[in-house]
């Protein structure tokens, strides 16, 4: 696996997602039709920018009480906690509900999870399921979520490290995510250095079509000339 550093991860934060998904069509065209959400997920703070994280994985599931007693729960999340705050950081929680048709009955984020992950060098949450607290969440900590619920019912911990499908995103234990207001796509570890580059050569053959739609006079015969020049931008 490729060996990545924070200045890496503040690069790929420069840009919103869909821009990072038109640079991954150039640079690992293979993953054009898959690694990102498929489904709309709710971003309650769609002001925040965007975020950068390494995977980690769980399964939560809500509808029925938790199976085990109560010293193996807490064994259980103790030792999710210690996942979470695990090298590399920052980490990024990916949480599937597998409560399926019912994905999101309780929430697992709210008030408390996310000021404890947010101490363990936890950046955000992408989830099916649901959260709640918004107003008492954890200031800075990203959220993507199947809905917004206002119980936690008995929503609890399955398992984790494994891969996990959130709305069509298939996310393993340790994969880089990029996620904001529009979604999250998951970043291959060897194409992170190619994908600035390639954010910006696309900006720039955008801004030769934009500023021509923009000015005076815009018709068919300036639009097929911004399309030649787009052309000779490399």
């Amino acid at each position: 696996m490729t060996t990545l550093t924070q200045r890496d991860l503040d690069a790929l934060a420069q840009f919103d997602t869909p821009t990072i998904c038109n640079a991954l069509e150039v640079v690992a065209p293979e993953r054009r039709a898959h690694g990102f959400n498929r489904r709309p997920l709710v971003c309650p703070f769609p002001a925040m920018k965007p975020v950068v994280g390494f995977a980690r994985t769980a399964t939560i599931r809500s509808r029925e009480p938790q199976q085990r007693n109560a010293a193996d729960a807490r064994k259980l999340r103790l030792a999710y906690y210690e996942y979470i705050s695990k090298a590399p950081l920052p980490s990024l929680a990916v949480l599937q509900d597998i409560d399926a048709p019912d994905a999101g009955f309780g929430a697992f984020w709210g008030e408390v999870q996310t000021n404890v992950h947010k101490a363990l060098g936890c950046i955000g949450t992408i989830t099916d399921g649901s959260v709640r607290d918004i107003d008492q969440m954890a200031l800075g900590f990203f959220v993507l979520a199947g809905s917004i619920m206002p119980s936690h019912a008995h929503v609890h911990l399955v398992d984790f490290g494994g891969t996990v499908s959130i709305a069509g995103m298939i996310v393993s234990d340790g994969d880089l995510i990029h996620a904001d207001r529009h979604g999250a796509v998951v970043v291959p570890h060897g194409v992170v250095s190619k994908v600035p580059e390639a954010a910006a050569l696309i900006a720039r053959r955008e801004k030769v079509l934009l500023d021509a739609a923009k000015s005076p006079g815009f018709g068919m015969a300036q639009l097929r000339d911004a399309f030649a020049r787009m052309d000779d931008i490399h």
